[in-house]
């Protein structure tokens, strides 16, 4: 764990209080939360759901975007959250903090092909109980932790057989990770996804900090410090581009509140200078 990490939090809360803007970008799994059973599973977490919805109580100083590998209908059960942004599959799907629904691809076009794909895949997994899949609509995923290295080895490498006709194309991509992979449109890219929404929705002058544990995170990590900004890694020390570190989630929620009890206290302090303005 980085101390320096949670000095951020003081900081960029005192800056914000007194005036500043802060995109504040959050992975979901592994980062704000537990990784669950399955990738299926939606377990809704109410105090996670309370320090979210508390943030979003400050949308003149903050923007708050979860950036997840999960399907957008995913997030949103999970977070059932007024006043932030939901992205989904990478950032491909979202809503605004205004509630507008936004797809930068067209699923009709580009899902045959995952179909083909899928086709294949749920013959491995047929072959391998253990194996789980994972359609998320934009893309899909196959998940082998339950294998031995070597079994998992193979089962990736025929999986990555049958969806090399696919990626051909073009606008497809295969991501991997341990025990994993995913083949999703090229653009399921969580550092494009950074980029187009900062393109999309300026805010001048505003600070930009990003939460991630994983290599997809990576490469918003990369976007985030190009923009000036600041990426933390959640989860055990590796390579990585991220400016700081905090050991998983119960940090990362730690430093959220220590953010948040910053803005809470300049609020109150303002509260209370109006208070006896008004009564002089």
């Amino acid at each position: 764990m980085s101390e320096q990490a949670f000095e951020v939090a003081r900081a960029l809360g005192d800056k914000v209080a007194g005036g500043g803007r802060l995109w504040l970008f959050l992975d979901y799994d592994g980062t704000l939360a537990e990784f669950a059973p399955t990738p299926d599973t939606i377990l809704p977490d109410e105090e996670l759901i309370d320090l979210l919805t508390r943030l979003a109580n400050y949308p003149e100083l903050l923007r708050v975007v979860i950036m997840s590998g999960r399907r957008y209908k995913h997030i949103e059960a999970l977070l059932p959250v007024r006043g932030i942004l939901l992205a989904g599959t990478y950032g491909i799907e979202f809503k605004t903090w205004e509630g507008e629904q936004v797809r930068l691809i067209d699923f009709e076009s580009e899902r045959p092909f995952l179909d083909q794909v899928k086709k294949h895949w749920k013959s491995i997994v047929e072959a391998n109980p253990r194996v789980y899949l994972e359609d998320k609509g934009y893309s899909l995923a196959l998940h082998a932790r339950r294998l031995s290295d070597q079994e998992a080895r193979k089962v990736i490498d025929d999986a990555k057989q049958y969806a090399r006709d696919v990626v051909a194309r073009g606008t497809f991509r295969m991501m991997g990770g341990y025990k994993f992979l995913e083949v999703a449109p090229t653009i399921a890219n969580k550092g494009q996804s950074v980029a187009t929404l900062l393109k999309r929705f300026p805010w001048p002058n505003a600070d930009l900090v990003f939460f991630g544990d994983d290599d997809k995170d990576e490469e918003a990590f990369q976007v985030i410090k190009k923009h000036g900004g600041t990426a933390i890694l959640a989860g055990p020390a590796r390579p990585t581009l991220a400016d700081w570190r905090v050991d998983g989630p119960a940090q990362v929620r730690e430093w959220l509140c220590i953010f948040l009890e910053r803005l809470d206290e300049r609020a109150a302090e303002q509260q209370d200078q109006a208070h006896l303005t008004n009564s002089a």
